[in-house]
């Protein structure tokens, strides 16, 4: 069974950084994309940044330029470095991904269980 296992979040003053980490563990064939979204209390989830096999990103533009992705496929790991952190920032952030259980069977989508990063002073 495939899970994706989050770490990372806490408490920081705006301005400061965290960087939060996703293994993907379990049996699976290939992991296609790897990603964060976030949610704030009475928000939609949204999304943060995400991750290609071949390296390719993509960023929401509230982040750009504050946040980077990156992907250990040796891990089978998602990291997102946070720097300039904003309160607004706020939220629990989930990891998600693409994978394939096996080989011939299709992509699926998988969530972690969240963590919660707080910007305050």
């Amino acid at each position: 069974q495939v899970q994706l296992v989050e770490s990372g979040g806490g408490l920081v003053q705006p301005g400061g950084s965290l960087k939060l980490s996703c293994a993907a563990s379990g049996s699976f064939y290939d992991i296609f994309a790897m990603g964060w979204y976030r949610q704030a209390p009475g928000r939609q989830r949204e999304l943060v940044a995400f991750i290609f096999s071949d390296g390719t990103t993509n960023y929401a533009d509230s982040v750009k330029g504050r946040f980077t992705i990156s992907r250990d496929n040796a891990k089978n790991t998602v990291y997102l470095q946070m720097n300039s952190l904003k309160p607004e920032d706020t939220a629990v952030y989930y990891c998600n991904a693409n994978i394939k259980p096996d080989w011939r069977g299709v992509y699926n989508n998988y969530w972690g269980q969240g963590t919660q990063v707080t910007v305050s002073s």
